[in-house]
């Protein structure tokens, strides 16, 4: 029973992490909170179910389709925009059945360690400004919390987080990002920060709004290609998380079942008025703080999630996290990601002397923090999505060294 209590709040925890990127994206895309909140926690559901629950994953929404939604909602309006987000899970399907026909030598020759390892530390670097940007109390380049009151409460959330997890012990150390956001929103409370009268007016249970998908075949065309980024980055999450963990998920479950679990989701969430979801960095990043591996918490986040959309009080609890004191804690779990991806160059022994793995190295964390866009007519293509095609592409464009061949891309991932 105790057990299950603490695997209950790793849970919670999860779900804590995963909130303020989950519920921002239909903030700024015009979609339900609520319905995010349910696409994640059903999606994140039929994930584990297709993949046997094996894999610690928390599927969210993905920042990826942001500016495809916002086109979408204006051209097609919300109904078919649904459809398009439906008909982009189906790119995840194509994707996986190449994996199932051509086997994980194909992607071991397409994702060797000099291509997964910048490509992950760009996961987690090309959001430090908006980590940091948070921390300052800044959104939509606006100060939505004064400068001086956000860097105190981003420092409180981050140094409690901190301490939990290098000095504390027994159940306590399982909690160190929860332990900063509660730390942290406390002080905003007595900042006067957090706007109190919301939470009060907001009721205790409120269903959500549902829309209806009206079939529209030309937002389905524009919305199916730009999953190839997000399928993309869900390969290199599954292979990060594989990391952090010590387990090869590209194997069992299969590459094949994660995409085909996250694809079911992104059909779903499309369905019901959410945004489409994606593996989380910020997730991983806990795993990698809690060390708690086992795949039954992201259960319980998940049934947290699905319940929890249903519970506008809490809702407006939720929301009124000042961004700082989520952004103070953003600092660590996004850098731990890049620590991973230079975990693979080392581990690998990617030799960077060479210049073909130094430009691929290059090129990967240059365009990918530098934000680089490539843009042909509505399709966008930047971030995650745009390095990886590079990196792969310059993995087989360029000759491999005669005298390193074998250690250096003949290396497992």
């Amino acid at each position: 029973m105790f057990s299950e209590v603490k695997q209950f709040i790793s849970g919670a925890q999860i779900l804590f992490v995963a909130f303020g990127a989950l519920v921002l994206v239909p903030l700024l895309t015009g979609l339900n909170p609520a319905m995010a909140l349910l696409g994640a926690g059903v999606g994140t559901l039929m994930f584990q179910l297709i993949t046997r629950r094996q894999v610690p994953i928390f599927l969210g929404s993905s920042f990826a389709f942001i500016g495809p939604i916002i086109f979408a909602m204006q051209t097609w309006g919300q109904a078919a925009t649904q459809f398009g987000l439906f008909f982009a899970g189906f790119m995840y399907f194509i994707i996986a059945g190449l994996i199932k026909w051509r086997g994980m030598g194909f992607i071991h020759k397409l994702l060797p360690p000099v291509v997964i390892g910048p490509v992950i530390m760009v996961i987690g670097l090309s959001v430090a400004v908006a980590a940091s940007g948070m921390a300052m109390g800044q959104g939509g380049g606006k100060q939505l919390v004064p400068y001086n009151v956000s860097l105190f409460l981003a420092a409180i959330s981050l140094a409690t987080t901190i301490a939990v997890s290098v000095f504390a012990g027994g159940m306590l150390r399982l909690v160190p990002i929860l332990s900063g956001v509660v730390v942290g929103y406390i002080a905003a409370i007595f900042l006067g920060v957090v706007d109190l009268a919301a939470i009060a007016a907001a009721p205790w249970l409120a269903k959500p709004h549902f829309v209806t998908p009206e079939v529209n075949w030309a937002a389905a065309l524009f919305m199916l290609p730009v999953a190839i980024a997000p399928t993309i980055e869900h390969i290199g999450a599954v292979m990060a998380v594989g990391k952090v963990t010590g387990n090869d998920y590209t194997e069992k479950p299969g590459l094949h079942r994660t995409l085909a679990g996250d694809g079911m989701g992104v059909c779903f969430a499309g369905l019901i008025g959410g945004p489409p979801i994606t593996t989380y960095s910020e997730v991983t990043g806990a795993l990698m703080i809690t060390r708690n591996f086992n795949p039954v918490i992201m259960t319980y986040a998940a049934i947290l999630a699905v319940i929890l959309a249903f519970f506008g009080k809490f809702n407006a609890i939720l929301v009124s996290i000042p961004l700082p004191v989520m952004g103070g804690i953003m600092v660590l779990l996004f850098g731990t990601i890049a620590s991973i991806g230079l975990k693979t160059l080392i581990d690998s022994k990617v030799d960077l002397m060479l210049p073909r793995n130094l430009v691929i190295v290059s090129v990967v964390l240059t365009c990918g923090i530098g934000g680089l866009m490539v843009q042909v007519g509505n399709f966008n293509l930047a971030g995650v999505g745009l390095v990886s095609v590079l990196a792969i592409a310059l993995n087989l464009l360029l000759p491999a060294d005669k005298h390193h061949d074998g250690i250096v891309e003949g290396q497992d991932i």
